[in-house]
């Protein structure tokens, strides 16, 4: 066992390895064009701003930086969202190790997470969700150490990451009110420090140039976020039904997760310490995000999309792996492997069928074709080249990513817009053109 413990960090960095290698080869392999998150995200990229109708821009940001390295080479997108995942999962494994001092019990927190669908089935896709993910992370390990040390640095280094996972949805908001009152308790319980409000800074610092944005454009992202809801259209009982139809999925969502804890433990039956400083943490940044949730659905009777979710759960294998360490038995943990391994291998090769065996998907879509074809149309007809492309996001997006060029999408197709251009060509609801 001391043997092995040594080979815990080599163990998960293999399991890294192989995590990034493979969701990056599958989907690069089966898929013949990009999801729609990425694409729209390329699209916004294509013509950045501090904020776009849908959402705020760092999924944008991060998506040009790949592109002005790799350009229109689809597994670079695939690779990007592994990236994001990865780095994730090592920050998880970072704070564990804060928590046990038996190394496996770091290990097994992050290995627990393939049980969840939301890291690793839906990860090809470089949305919002996916972008989310490491910010979510970081600003949860800083404000451990933040609380434990109380430098100046890691307070700094919560407002940064926490300012960027703002810019990434505004789901973070659900994070920052867990993290509120985490602090406020230990500011009660006289456990916390002034120091932490200088986080603050760094976090209205990253900000202010996207709430400007949004005050000149009448919160239009805000305002998409509620329409996603369905805000505004509730009767009695949706009060009641939306928020349980969110418990059922979560309960759906966990299930994999679960079985596999139940392999490692011996009995169910624990004594919660609510004394304990890193359960009440642990507890803070697991389960008030998602109660919270839960009463935003019950009081305003809004639904919740399932893959909002995707970041809520990245400690909750740390929270688990805590409450019941002492009766974790290390003996049963090569069913635990055998459950892990079959999930590992399972869920890409679901991803694979699934993507050469259904011909209807966006990500069947002949992006490249089309644009060959649209090239094809407008060199027929001009020498300047195409820099502006009008439509839809999923349609236009491709035409941007796709054309050498690269036109910068300006938003849904506006005939007055076209006056602007000194020359354009529109095909089917979209307009390419020279501006």
């Amino acid at each position: 066992m001391v043997i092995y413990k040594k080979k815990i960090n080599s163990l998960f960095y293999i399991f890294l390895t192989i995590h990034l290698f493979l969701w990056t080869a599958i989907p690069s392999l089966t898929n013949k064009n990009l999801p729609l998150d990425t694409i729209e995200a390329l699209a916004w990229g294509s013509n950045l701003d501090w904020g776009f109708n849908k959402h705020p821009p760092m999924s944008a940001f991060i998506v040009e930086i790949f592109y002005q390295i790799f350009g229109s080479q689809d597994w670079a997108y695939y690779l990007l969202s592994q990236i994001f995942v990865i780095i994730s999962f090592f920050v998880v494994f970072k704070l564990s190790e804060e928590f046990f001092e038996n190394k496996i019990f770091h290990l097994i927190s992050i290995l627990l997470l393939e049980g969840i669908y939301f890291f690793n089935f839906i990860t090809p896709e470089f949305n919002v969700n996916v972008c989310l993910m490491p910010f979510w992370a970081l600003t949860v390990l800083y404000l451990w150490k933040g609380f434990k040390d109380n430098k100046i640095l890691d307070w700094l280094l919560v407002g940064l990451f926490a300012g960027f996972g703002f810019l990434s949805k505004y789901l973070f908001i659900y994070l920052g009110i867990a993290m509120d009152l985490f602090l406020v308790y230990m500011f009660f319980k006289k456990k916390a420090h002034y120091k932490s409000i200088i986080s603050l800074v760094p976090f209205l610092i990253v900000l202010l140039p996207h709430l400007i944005w949004l005050t000149e454009n009448d919160y239009i992202t805000i305002t998409y976020g509620l329409h996603r809801t369905g805000g505004g259209e509730q009767n009695l009982v949706d009060h009641i039904v939306h928020p349980l139809i969110f418990l059922g999925k979560q309960i759906g969502i966990l299930t994999p997760f679960f079985l596999m804890l139940l392999l490692l433990i011996s009995k169910l039956k624990t004594k919660l310490n609510f004394k304990d400083d890193k359960l009440l943490f642990l507890l803070a940044i697991n389960i008030l995000p998602i109660a919270l949730v839960f009463l935003t659905s019950m009081i305003m009777g809004v639904k919740i999309r399932t893959m909002w979710m995707t970041p809520f759960y990245l400690f909750i294998g740390t929270l688990l792996i805590y409450i019941f360490q002492k009766q974790i038995n290390l003996k049963k943990i090569k069913n635990f492997y055998i459950a892990f391994i079959f999930l590992f291998l399972i869920s890409p090769i679901i991803y694979a069928y699934i993507s050469i065996s259904q011909t209807d998907k966006r990500t069947d879509y002949h992006g490249k074709e089309i644009a060959e074809k649209v090239q094809k149309k407008w060199d027929s007809g001009f020498n300047e080249p195409i820099n502006v492309v009008l439509g839809n996001e999923w349609n236009a997006g491709n035409l941007s990513y796709h054309l050498k060029s690269r036109p910068a999408w300006e938003g849904e197709l506006d005939k007055s817009k076209l006056d602007s251009y000194n020359m354009f060509i529109c095909i089917d609801n979209i307009c390419v053109g020279n501006k």
